[in-house]
């Protein structure tokens, strides 16, 4: 037999028996079954896997859901302030009924004042009733407002204060202890009620959402919403409070800018207002009887009524259009 021919029909052979070997004997030697299992049982670890995860995003989804929902539901409420909170939040240790006798013998005290300069009896009871109702609760707002701005100061030191607290190691309680005992007043007082209600039973995370029912503002309702969140949720809590501390400056910056913004209008609004009294009040230096008739004459004591009432609206309207919100 010719080698050429035997050559050829061994290369055939060899040729074939690969093929057969590929494509055959997996399915003949049982591997692809064994392929197929092990695929099966991976893909319905991975799809438990995946289920999970979905599970574990959609319950950390509604969780954080409904922490804001409820802080909205709070906020909204926020609008009905009762008066012991408002006291409270503007730092008096007042109760309600001390409140209404300080601004009865406020209205007393300025009706009893003008009965003796011989002012009308509308006069004197405009003037009561403004200073038994509206100027104590301007006092009280003066107050508040005054109290959150030295809380705003001291809050994004003392959320650095907490996040570095907690890179160190010291558990998030401990860290808002070192901030309660070291932090300045109004805030002092404020991250030792937290301690105190914690201590009582109450969660940490709703401990601190409460913060702002005595500190009405969107910063501390930040600071309540990561905690509540990271207590529920989990995650890295001083990431978390680091990124609200940038937050808290950003908007004290922009806060500040806002504010040089506007000095400008404001000082104009306040030119605006003050030039009628001023005016008045140089008037009487010079010619008092003939600007005394706005108070000694009925028709006057209208008139002045009157024209305060429409300087109020004005000023009101000013304070609205120079004030910004964010």
């Amino acid at each position: 037999m010719n080698l050429q021919v035997l050559a050829i029909a061994f290369l055939i052979t060899v040729t074939v028996g690969g093929v057969a070997w590929v494509f055959l004997h997996p399915h003949l030697s049982g591997e692809r079954k064994a392929e197929n299992r092990r695929a099966s049982v991976t893909r319905g670890e991975s799809t438990r896997t995946e289920r999970t995860e979905r599970m574990n995003q959609g319950s950390r989804r509604e969780q954080v859901e409904k922490t804001l929902k409820e802080l909205d539901a709070r906020q909204r409420k926020a609008n009905r302030v009762p008066l012991p909170m408002r006291l409270k939040q503007a730092g008096l240790t007042w109760t309600p009924t001390q409140f209404w006798i300080a601004s009865g013998v406020l209205a007393a005290v300025c009706s009893i004042a003008l009965l003796v300069a011989g002012a009308g009896y509308l006069a004197v009871a405009a003037v009561a009733f403004a200073t038994f109702l509206g100027l104590p609760r301007w006092i009280l707002n003066f107050l508040k407002k005054r109290r959150e701005a030295k809380f705003l100061v001291a809050l994004p030191d003392a959320v650095d204060v907490i996040v570095r607290g907690i890179k160190a190691g010291l558990p998030l309680f401990d860290s808002i202890k070192v901030v309660a005992a070291d932090s300045p007043q109004p805030l002092r007082g404020e991250f030792l009620a937290i301690l105190e209600t914690q201590a009582i039973g109450m969660p940490l995370g709703e401990a601190c959402a409460k913060l702002y029912d005595n500190m009405p503002l969107p910063e501390a309702n930040f600071f309540g919403i990561v905690i509540s969140i990271q207590q529920k949720s989990g995650g890295n809590l001083s990431e978390a409070l680091g990124n609200l501390s940038r937050v808290l400056r950003d908007r004290k910056k922009m806060r500040e800018k806002i504010q040089a913004m506007s000095m400008e209008a404001k000082a104009s609004a306040g030119i605006i207002g003050a030039l009628p009294i001023v005016v008045m009040l140089l008037v009487y230096a010079t010619t008092p009887g003939y600007i005394s008739l706005l108070w000694t004459n009925s028709t006057g004591q209208m008139l002045l009524a009157g024209s305060g009432v429409w300087m109020f609206m004005g000023i009101m309207v000013m304070k609205k259009m120079i004030n910004f919100d964010f």
